[in-house]
């Protein structure tokens, strides 16, 4: 066998990831608060890009240009080329031009504005010495926005002397937006957002008067997490601050008596016992509950009447006690508001009894490529360098507005097929619920199941049966005692749920019993089966809630 060299040339087929391709998978698989996120990122870097909001906020007028050169002074003003040079007669250009533009923009809310004319003309002093803040261009504006009473206008105007009138006057006059106003309080308009931290240190005065004391109430404050817990030990504490355990010690139990109630706790128990305090309902059986919350997590009630000397209906009100109690109280007060689920997709009925099924306008991203700019840019001459990163934003600019309307369309084919296939849902509810798979519609609308996955992945849809995340929709298969149609796993643990939760206290359904009410419905189901959904739902076993059940009839 010898070796040699030789030359060949092959032409083969391959699939290459190309950036745009992977940009293009990524786009695909974002959410809608992370393509918000990117379209931001995008619009900063690419001069070429631009909301189709702002493109339209923006009227081409010749006006425009001429009443800000005049108002702004660098420019001189194409209809006053008869004023001779000077600083008086600028002031007066200037100021004429201002009082016009003041004069239109007030001129929809009063029916005569000559008294104001006349004000107007008496002014011997120009705007820019009385309203320092803003230049006359930016007051024609703000005029135009912000409907003026007569009476606010002319006192704002007429009172040239004494700018803090005229302030108090304009912002007297001016109405809060209107999202801003809506939906808002006095106290949340006048107080703004109080985190944890701050509303501790606004008490921490009233119980510790030593400024030894007050570092150390400082330092456990920015030592709580979120739930109003402390974490560390008090040893650790003391020995980073220098200071002695027991002095940590008795700042905290200070502490412990500042509102809300419960904060610097460093446990559950603890955080209940204070609670339990305050109310006055911390006595000896309590104090024993509390020491044996394991007992009570696996609801073994029968020991814990036992160890706290009660009978089951003392036990019953004790532990409705412990539910009045909040298990996180620093979470009340400056906590993260909960993000409302915004759908991507919604589903309505039609008259004629099927669905429609749209894109939510609000969360698809509106961008144009700016064309008009690229060719002001390249009309000019520029070196190559230039031109090639005008060519280059250009081509990711075409490709990201193709990039976003191609997800939406797939966006829109996967839901609709969705739909198709979970007609039954819509109508009659969860027990009605198909089981589907990613292959099924991805061989229905001629995707890759790959692709249906991502088209899936965090997005959402409004139906009228309430808001599910696309892949709730897809579920796995239990097979029929009869051989009949499948039944989908989800609406066979809705079907559990529903029968556990209308047992009677005397007659608890074991998982047995489960099994044999399934299989009569034509369901066939083992018993292990019935068991790992009743525990991914949270259920306790059958023996847990007699005692539970039992409990609470008493």
């Amino acid at each position: 066998m010898t070796l040699r060299q030789r030359l060949d040339v092959r032409q083969s087929q391959t699939l290459v990831m190309t950036p745009q391709l992977q940009q293009a998978i990524r786009l695909l698989q974002m959410s809608n608060l992370e393509l918000q996120a990117f379209i931001a990122a995008e619009l900063e870097t690419n001069p070429l890009l631009e909301r189709a909001d702002e493109a339209q906020e923006v009227p081409e007028t010749p006006e425009a240009p001429e009443a800000e050169a005049g108002a702004t002074g660098d420019a001189p003003d194409p209809g006053a080329e008869s004023v001779p040079d000077g600083n008086a007669p600028a002031a007066e250009s200037d100021d004429a031009l201002s009082l016009e533009a003041d004069l239109a923009a007030v001129d929809a809310g009063f029916e005569d504005t000559s008294r104001l004319k006349a004000r107007l003309d008496a002014l011997d002093t120009p705007a820019e010495a009385i309203f320092t803040d803003d230049s006359p261009s930016e007051r024609a504006t703000e005029k135009a926005a912000e409907p003026l009473t007569p009476d606010a206008a002319m006192s704002g105007l007429a009172g040239g002397d004494d700018p803090f009138l005229s302030g108090v006057a304009s912002a007297v006059s001016r109405p809060a937006p209107a999202d801003e106003e809506e939906g808002r309080s006095l106290e949340e308009r006048i107080a703004g957002e109080v985190s944890l931290a701050d509303h501790l240190a606004e008490q921490l005065p009233l119980v510790l008067t030593d400024p030894a004391e007050r570092l150390i109430g400082q330092h456990l404050i920015g030592c709580l997490d979120e739930a109003g817990y402390l974490g560390e030990p008090v040893e650790e504490i003391a020995d980073r601050l220098g200071a002695a355990p027991e002095q940590v010690e008795a700042v905290l139990k200070r502490l412990q008596t500042l509102e809300p109630t419960g904060v610097f706790a460093r446990d559950l128990a603890e955080c209940l016992r204070l609670q339990l305090a305050e109310r006055g309902r911390l006595n000896t059986p309590m104090q024993t509950l509390l020491d044996n919350l394991d007992l009570l997590a696996r609801r073994d009630f029968a020991k814990l009447a036992r160890l706290c000397r009660v009978s089951e209906r003392k036990l019953a009100e004790m532990l409705s006690e412990i539910r009045r109690c909040d298990p996180r109280p620093g979470a009340r007060i400056g906590g993260a508001p909960a993000q409302p689920v915004v759908p991507d997709v919604f589903v309505r009925p039609a008259p004629d009894g099927s669905w429609i099924v749209e894109l939510n306008s609000e969360t698809l991203p509106r961008v144009l490529v700016n064309n008009q700019y690229r060719a002001l840019v390249q009309a000019g001459a520029m070196p190559q360098r230039d031109r090639d990163y005008i060519i280059e934003c250009m081509n990711r600019a075409s490709w990201l507005v193709k990039s976003l309307d191609q997800r939406a369309r797939t966006i829109l084919t996967v839901a609709r097929e969705i739909v198709r296939q979970q007609d039954a849902f819509l109508h009659k509810g969860v027990s009605a619920l198909k089981p589907l798979t990613l292959r099924q519609v991805a061989d229905a609308v001629g995707l890759h199941e790959s692709t249906v996955s991502r088209v899936t992945s965090g997005k959402y849809m409004a139906t009228p049966r309430g808001i599910f995340e696309m892949k709730y929709f897809f579920t796995a298969a239990l097979a029929a005692t009869d051989g009949g149609e499948s039944v989908s796993a989800e609406a066979v643990r809705h079907r559990i749920r529903a029968l556990i939760d209308a047992e009677d206290p005397d007659h608890v359904l074991s998982d047995d019993k489960i099994v044999d009410i399934l299989r009569a419905e034509g369901i066939d189901i083992a018993r292990r089966t019935v068991a790992k959904y009743r525990e991914a739902m949270g259920i306790p076993s059958s023996v847990k809630r007699r005692r539970e059940k039992r409990l609470l009839k008493a």
